[in-house]
């Protein structure tokens, strides 16, 4: 499953970072690193983009750049 597959208000971690080249780069750099745990905070009325918290602090990603994240549920 991917981070623009999650509901609002779900938590979730990060299995695999996917993306290629300098858009893999940014994502990590921005936080998004597998083992991380995030919340979609807020989407977009039209579904993009999709607000996020993580490591204390709130990012805002395109729906297109979350749907290259994997994560799974939280247990």
């Amino acid at each position: 499953m991917t981070l623009d597959q999650i509901a609002v208000g779900e938590e979730v971690k990060i299995t695999r970072v996917g993306g290629e080249g300098e858009l893999r780069c940014r994502l990590l750099d921005m936080g998004l690193i597998p083992k991380t745990v995030v919340k979609v905070q807020k989407v977009a009325p039209m579904g993009d983009p999709i607000e996020i918290h993580l490591r204390g602090y709130e990012l805002t990603i395109r729906k297109e750049d979350a749907g290259k994240i994997e994560v799974q549920r939280r247990k």
